[in-house]
């Protein structure tokens, strides 16, 4: 009785399948709103894949993807990508004939490269979250992180670093805080196959503020030998690991910034950072007070110094750029560097709209999207880059008396294509933030057609739905071949165990805080 049931149930829903067939199609005979509709909007569905592959060599065929076709980022409609081993061998437009290949199922998703942050501070998202957003500083929980034995840091530093993946941001550009959080990044990734350019900030955490917020330059003066050492320390590290896990481990040198550095250990860092060949980092006219700063002791803006000592001659990421002249922009516009806007700097909420992301366009320097702290998720922040830089730029295109082209409107396109193509050419890196023959096989897929974030298909311009998404909706990321996230789910470690040992971690510090009577502040 019940096969006679099923039976039925079968009849049934052909009956209401093929009704639900002619009643589109003569929908389809009418002009929908005027809008063509392209070929991803009612996609094929490939057989569906229950785990992750065993091997690095399979298909993912996805509704929608964003292909690097005549050097141009081409959006198009269903599509299937073959990867085999760290490479993508093949990008075909419809479904790739696969045999016993298997197949990652990304119906309803928008396949894009993999994300590029330009600026992160791993392991110091998760102790700092939740605490600084109205008005704390973070500098007491992440003396706190220095402080911890390396097994609980390595922790925190995976949390984090899961959170990263999760919301399909496959490289960082990292400046950990310190040393000791260098390596313990470099753990991780090492562990989990993530692409990273690590360097250690200096001067690190242990040191920085008193430089940093200095009251008289002898400060600054007297820290040089110790800043020497610590410079030699980190390029020893960075010397050790450079090309380690098949290249995915690429240091680069990261002084904090030009105010707490002197011509001596600047040009230190930036022999260093020759010295590996990767590039230089750090934060960059982060403020009023760094500008002036800098033109007092070396007569010059930040960027013009860095450019008289020769860091503009290798890749190059500068971050926040808060504070940045008309001299800053140009330096970086004529030499190719990357200003990192990072909207979540300083806490959610906190300095979105701070941040010069559209004079940065209109200057016509390259952007990247990058994380800082606080937050992990990287669609979030592409978000926010968007919405904050559109509401920045017509607030100061209305201004009375202003002259001038008007500021740029920022666009998700602008915002991915920042976060792929112009932070992978920024590296030196034309393997990488692209979907294209031989380029590293560095991915994600996002889906863009479920509840909140699309239409239950995938509409006729999916990067505009990345508006309405986050990093939850990331269901698969790839870096060099290797299967990270599947299905929303970390699979390259125990997810739970990553998110319950962060949480012991972090726990610890915030227990100190609690002794310290810091909440109450």
């Amino acid at each position: 009785m019940r096969h006679q049931a099923a039976m039925n149930n079968d009849t049934n829903l052909s009956r209401r399948a093929a009704i639900a067939r002619g009643a589109l199609g003569a929908l389809g005979a009418l002009p929908l709103l005027g809008i063509p509709q392209p070929a991803y909007a009612q996609p094929a569905q490939p057989p569906r894949a229950v785990r992750p592959p065993r091997t690095r060599d399979y298909i993912i065929d996805a509704s929608a993807a964003l292909v690097r076709r005549n050097n141009v980022p081409t959006l198009i409609g269903e599509c299937s990508v073959r990867v085999r081993g760290n490479d993508i061998v093949d990008v075909r437009e419809g479904r790739l004939p696969a045999g016993n290949t298997p197949r990652i199922n990304a119906t309803g998703q928008l396949l894009l490269p993999g994300f590029i942050s330009g600026h992160t501070h791993a392991a110091s998202g998760s102790p700092t979250r939740g605490l600084i957003e109205e008005g704390r500083s973070y500098q007491r929980p992440i003396e706190l992180l220095e402080a911890l034995p390396d097994d609980l840091l390595d922790d925190i530093t995976a949390y984090n670093v899961a959170e990263l993946l999760r919301s399909g941001c496959t490289t960082h550009v990292e400046m950990s805080l310190s040393l000791k959080q260098a390596q313990s990044y470099v753990r991780v990734a090492r562990r989990w196959h993530v692409r990273g350019y690590p360097g250690g900030m200096v001067p690190g955490t242990a040191r920085l503020f008193p430089i940093w917020r200095r009251s008289n330059d002898t400060v600054l003066t007297a820290s040089v030998p110790d800043t020497l050492a610590e410079i030699d320390a980190n390029l020893r590290f960075a010397r050790a690991v450079n090309g380690a896990e098949e290249g995915l481990i690429r240091p680069m040198m990261t002084p904090h910034a030009a105010d707490t550095h002197t011509p001596e250990t600047m040009r230190a860092m930036i022999d260093g950072a020759r010295a590996l060949g990767n590039g230089m980092h750090t934060h960059l006219a982060q403020g009023a007070g760094e500008v002036r700063t800098v033109q007092r002791l070396y007569g010059q803006s930040p960027a013009q110094w860095l450019e008289s000592l020769g860091a503009f001659d290798m890749p190059f990421f500068g971050a926040h750029m808060t504070g940045a002249t008309a001299a800053d922009w140009e330096v970086l516009k004529q030499h190719g560097g990357v200003y990192a806007h990072c909207p979540s700097g300083g806490g959610a909420g906190n300095s979105s709209g701070t941040q010069p992301y559209p004079e940065a366009l209109a200057a016509g320097v390259r952007v990247n999207v990058g994380i800082d702290t606080h937050s992990n998720d990287y669609l979030e922040n592409l978000k926010l880059a968007v919405i904050c830089g559109r509401a920045r730029a017509r607030l100061l295109n209305g201004m009375p008396g202003r002259t001038g082209a008007p500021l740029p409107m920022p666009s998700m396109r602008d915002a991915v294509h920042g976060a792929t193509h112009v932070a992978a050419d920024a590296l030196r890196r034309p393997d990488l933030g692209r979907i294209a023959v031989g380029a590293k096989a560095d991915l994600c897929t996002v889906d863009v057609s479920g509840l909140l974030v699309g239409s239950g298909a995938v509409g006729p311009e999916p990067l505009s739905n990345l508006l309405y998404a986050s990093g939850a909706n990331v269901r698969h990321v790839i870096t060099q071949g290797y299967v990270q996230l599947w299905g929303g789910q970390l699979v390259v470690d125990d997810q739970t165990q990553v998110q319950q040992r962060g949480a012991k971690a972090v726990q610890q510090i915030w227990a100190q805080l609690r002794a310290e009577g810091w909440f109450g502040r």
